[in-house]
């Protein structure tokens, strides 16, 4: 029963991460244009830059565009 109760959790837990992941915001800014804005997903090409202080993730839109505020580099365009 218990190894049943276990499996049931492990699985529970694997079908709700992706949910959780999508709580991620970052501030980017890219690298041609230099034009800061907010996306959902770390960046992994070359074009973007993650400019947050330190690489912060935020957990909301809002809390990430007011984060984009603070930034020096996207404030001074």
């Amino acid at each position: 029963m218990k190894l049943k109760a276990v499996t049931a959790a492990l699985m529970l837990a694997a079908i709700s991460l992706p949910a959780f992941a999508a709580d991620e915001f970052y501030v980017v800014q890219d690298v041609k244009t230099k034009k800061c804005t907010i996306v959902d997903k770390k960046p992994t090409d070359t074009s973007m830059t993650v400019v947050s202080p330190s690489g912060t993730i935020y957990k909301s839109r809002t809390e990430a565009e007011s984060g984009m505020k603070t930034v020096k580099v996207c404030t001074s365009n």
